[in-house]
């Protein structure tokens, strides 16, 4: 019975980790549990519970101990949709277009009418003084004051701008300035997604790995009390027992360092993803869909104008023709209309201050022209014009490291789907090696290191079958990143 509560233990200390279509026995080392007083009734129990848990598939991965309604399961494509809608970087960005687009608004305002009231109240503590013609003949101007002591003027005053330099320097940049924003998201989009899909990854390949270690703990265990029984009996040497038993230490020891390794790895998925760090979540996947998307054309051709930094410096290029342009129109005037009403309020008394108005208006054009400027305007088109020339280099630069980038991509893939194909005929062979020396070690035909070198053998084609498939599926994001085929519409 005590054996019987520890395995249910095990079992639901182990039940958050997924063993997918392979069914991965997830029991951990319950025999080092129990210090290995175990009876042949109670390894009988073992092997039938064993049967019972490698029966039970599940398809999930948890970061802790337990599972909880509460804590929410993502799928790759989860993930990806969550960090695009929360990721804070992504939304500065987003942020950004929407100011961009305001400012737009703000250097376009001045194409509108610009309307304007304003007003003056004076009053005359001294009227002014103007000298009249004298009536006498010959006799000098006689100073006199005139005017009025209370002056009130409302001026209403409107304007249209018909032509100005800088307002239409502003109208041709306005379009590829909130171009070149929306490039700055789906730039910082593709980053993002790529960087989620490599996290999730990296976090899956650790856990497979824990599952891969968790199996050679649990063989190594039922191992390591078959050879003590065998021991006892006299049927091996001392030596395979405490061979035995280093094995299974030694496989502890990596499962514990893969089991701490996941902490970090979660942390670095909730932060591209923009996940509360408090919070917790589990990850998903279905591995046929996985394999299934391991493929990719290698013989498609490399587009330059596919990749986000192309389109982002073809952006720029276009915003710095448009300002030597705005530079060779400053030497244009600026020409505006205008209209101008007032309503004129005398009296000398406060009291009948706005018993008497007496309106006026104007209309006409106004111009400017700035006829000398210390040659500012002609240095500033030959400033545009050498920012043209670098950035015609840097677009030359910009295709070699593309070039270079999918180069290294489409290597790296090529040689990662090699290896993978290796990697899985090496688990496949490795497994059927360590059955076959298991049963013939159980029968007493080989020895106990042939058992070693076989179960070292499967474990290594285990784990680098799982490092090949998440390095394959990493060098596969890579190369459709180079190739600007990394999809942002999730």
């Amino acid at each position: 019975m005590d054996v019987l509560v520890r395995l249910l233990h095990t079992r639901k200390n182990f039940s958050s980790s997924a063993v997918c279509d392979e069914k991965r026995v997830i029991i951990g080392n319950c025999l080092s549990i129990i210090n290995f007083k175990i009876t042949k009734d109670s390894i009988r129990l073992f092997l039938f519970l064993t049967a019972i848990l490698i029966n039970l598939p599940i398809c999930s991965y948890s970061q802790n101990n337990f599972q909880s309604d509460s804590v929410k399961t993502f799928t790759l494509e989860q993930c990806i949709n969550y960090a695009l809608q929360n990721q804070p970087f992504l939304n500065q960005s987003i942020i950004n277009q929407s100011i961009v687009k305001t400012s737009n608004a703000i250097n376009l305002s001045g194409w509108l009418p610009q309307l304007s009231l304003s007003g003056s109240l004076v009053h005359f503590y001294q009227l002014p003084t103007t000298l009249v013609a004298n009536p006498v003949s010959g006799g000098p101007p006689i100073a006199a004051r005139e005017g009025t002591i209370n002056t009130f003027i409302p001026e209403f005053y409107a304007s249209q701008t018909i032509f100005d330099p800088q307002l239409l320097s502003a109208a041709l940049k306005a379009p590829l300035n909130t171009k070149q924003a929306e490039q700055i998201t789906d730039s910082t989009k593709i980053f993002i997604v790529s960087a989620v899909s490599k996290s999730f990854y990296n976090l899956l390949m650790t856990l497979d790995q824990i599952n891969v270690l968790k199996e050679d703990t649990a063989r190594l265990g039922r191992t390591v009390e078959d050879t003590r029984e065998q021991y006892i009996e006299g049927i091996v040497d001392e030596t395979d027992y405490e061979q035995a038993v280093i094995t299974l230490n030694n496989s502890d020891a990596q499962l514990k360092q893969q089991t701490e390794n996941v902490v970090p790895a979660y942390a670095a998925l909730k932060q591209i993803m923009g996940y509360s760090p408090e919070k917790q979540f589990n990850v998903a996947f279905d591995t046929t869909q996985m394999d299934q998307e391991i493929n990719i054309d290698t013989t498609k051709q490399l587009e330059y104008e596919k990749r986000i930094e192309y389109q982002e410096l073809q952006t720029a290029k276009k915003l710095q023709s448009r300002q030597t342009l705005s530079n060779e129109l400053a030497f244009l005037p600026s020409v505006s209309a205008f209209y101008t009403y007032y309503d004129e309020y005398e009296n000398n008394a406060y009291s009948n201050l706005f018993k008497n108005v007496y309106p006026y208006s104007t209309i006409g054009l106004s111009f400017n022209l700035p006829i000398f400027t210390g040659f500012s305007r002609i240095e500033s088109i030959h400033e545009s014009a050498l920012e043209e020339d670098v950035l015609d280099l840097s677009e030359i630069s910009l295709k070699s490291q593309i070039y270079t980038e999918y180069s290294s991509a489409l290597a790296n893939y090529k040689s990662s789907l090699f290896t993978w194909r290796l990697q899985k005929d090496n688990q496949v062979r490795a497994k059927k090696v360590f059955d076959v020396v298991l049963l013939q070690y159980e029968q007493g035909i080989v020895a106990y290191l042939n058992l070693i070198v076989a179960e070292s053998n499967l474990i290594t084609a285990e784990i680098g079958y799982v490092n090949a498939l998440y390095q394959l599926l990493s060098s596969k994001i890579d190369l459709q990143k180079a190739m600007g085929d990394v999809s942002i519409n999730y």
